[in-house]
């Protein structure tokens, strides 16, 4: 837990998906010092675990397995309805081909790894062969059947894929249980809240005016997102306006029925029911 001399560190997730929550987010605009860090998933999962980091995003999975140290903010996530474009299974078959194959999975977040590996169990009735490795397709696909990539190098690979199936998880998760997904939460450490609630209301407020603005006006982000992965203004246009970054009551209860299936499959040690950060505490604090 840091001291009030300490910087508060933020974590911001370096994938496209995540940018306009964090677009407009500038630490020095705080009357505290804090500084943002941007990392793959992996990295912050292991910084908001260990309170390295105070609050900021974590893949779902990661935050089920520190739940008992964070809370989430509300109405903050990186959510799909349906296809999400940016976590895809690439196979040379049907994807129903995969059930006794090897699955090359990427090694830079546990979320879509977990979701594919209760997808392949429950909906599917399978039980491939899985293997880690760094997120190049081809490499990938000469050790395996299949390859699992997420956020910007699926989307890379989806451009130039001429020879894959390609399956979208999350479209795959909605067929199957109704549901959305939730592939990113907004998180506080617990202690950071406790001690220091008018502090983390404050950054939680520059994430939700950080929405509002981006989600107003996508502009800025398209064309960043041209000028920095590549595609057209068109394609980030849609990909964006597809997301969805609230957390509703039905999102929460999409993403309590992943927290459930990981927890039968003996992927999560715990059945975990999300825990909001009370607004009733965040409104207090800014009267």
């Amino acid at each position: 837990m840091p001291n009030n001399d300490r910087k508060t560190v933020i974590g911001k997730i370096s994938y496209t998906n995540a940018w306009p929550l964090f677009y407009y987010v500038d630490p020095g605009k705080l009357d505290f010092p804090a500084e943002m860090v941007t990392e793959v998933p992996a990295v912050l999962n292991e910084g908001m675990k260990k309170g390295n980091i105070q609050i900021g995003a974590i893949s779902s999975f990661s935050y089920a397995e520190a739940a008992d140290r964070l809370l989430l903010l509300p109405d903050l996530s990186v959510s799909a309805d349906g296809e999400v474009k940016s976590i895809l299974l690439f196979s040379r078959g049907p994807v129903e081909t995969l059930a006794g194959g090897t699955i090359a999975l990427t090694n830079t977040s546990a979320t879509s790894v977990n979701l594919l590996k209760i997808l392949m169990q429950k909906a599917l009735g399978g039980s491939p062969a899985y293997i880690t490795m760094e997120p190049d397709l081809e490499a990938m696909m000469e050790s395996a059947d299949a390859a699992l990539l997420i956020g910007d190098n699926a989307i890379r690979a989806s451009w130039h894929n001429r020879d894959y199936h390609v399956t979208d998880l999350s479209k795959w998760w909605k067929e199957w249980t109704g549901y959305s997904m939730t592939f990113a939460v907004w998180a506080v450490n617990r202690g950071a809240a406790a001690e220091r609630p008018g502090d983390m209301a404050d950054i939680a407020a520059l994430f939700e005016d950080s929405k509002r603005r981006s989600l107003s006006d996508l502009r800025p982000i398209v064309n960043a997102a041209v000028s920095t992965i590549g595609g057209t203004e068109p394609y980030w246009k849609g990909y964006f306006t597809n997301l969805c970054y609230d957390f509703d009551d039905r999102k929460r209860e999409g993403l309590r029925l992943y927290f459930k299936y990981a927890y039968e499959l003996g992927l999560l040690s715990q059945d975990v029911v999300p825990e909001l950060w009370s607004d009733t505490i965040r409104m207090q604090v800014k009267e």
